[in-house]
């Protein structure tokens, strides 16, 4: 967050000093406000482009075999323009190397997820994901997985037939 303060800084300076060189090859023509009018643009314009290319930058670095199974694009109504162009501001990713079959119970995989957000750290977890029912959960403290593969505890959420989790877990296992 620092950095991305020092570049909207660098940016208004770079905006402002271009304003400043047109002002002069102008000879005055252009008003003397042009300038600090730049240096806000600047800054507006890196912080617009920094959030709409975060979600590209950080999915661009995820090693091969990482997969986005979710994303966060819901339109906010404090950023009304997010209705006309959707801002990815979190999204979900699992790690298909290391999915783990249930030895006993082939239709259930755990499967690590990593969950990225916008000015946060990454938050590392499970989830379990049963093939056969088409279901997945999150594993929590609360969660037991018996010797046979039966799950108690868990908070089940349907998988549609396109669901990206699904397709991960269920197609690598």
């Amino acid at each position: 967050m620092g950095l991305e303060l020092i570049a909207a800084f660098v940016a208004a300076v770079a905006f402002a000093g271009m304003a400043m060189l047109a002002r002069k090859l102008s000879r005055g023509v252009l008003p003397v406000w042009i300038t600090p009018a730049a240096a806000g643009l600047g800054m507006i314009a890196f912080a617009v482009w920094s959030e709409y290319d975060w979600f590209g930058r950080l999915s661009g670095e995820l090693p091969e075999g990482v997969t986005i199974v979710w994303q966060d694009d819901a339109p906010s109504p404090l950023r009304p323009w997010t209705f006309v162009v959707p801002l990815t501001t979190a999204f979900t990713a699992m790690d298909t190397r290391k999915l783990a079959p249930h030895p006993d119970n082939g239709a259930l995989v755990l499967a690590p997820v990593y969950a990225f957000a916008r000015w946060e750290g990454v938050k590392e977890g499970f989830m379990v994901v049963d093939c056969a029912k088409r279901q997945s959960a999150i594993l929590t403290e609360t969660v037991r997985i018996d010797a046979a593969g039966l799950l108690t505890g868990a908070d089940w959420l349907p998988m549609t037939e396109d669901d990206a989790i699904g397709s991960a877990a269920c197609s690598e296992s």
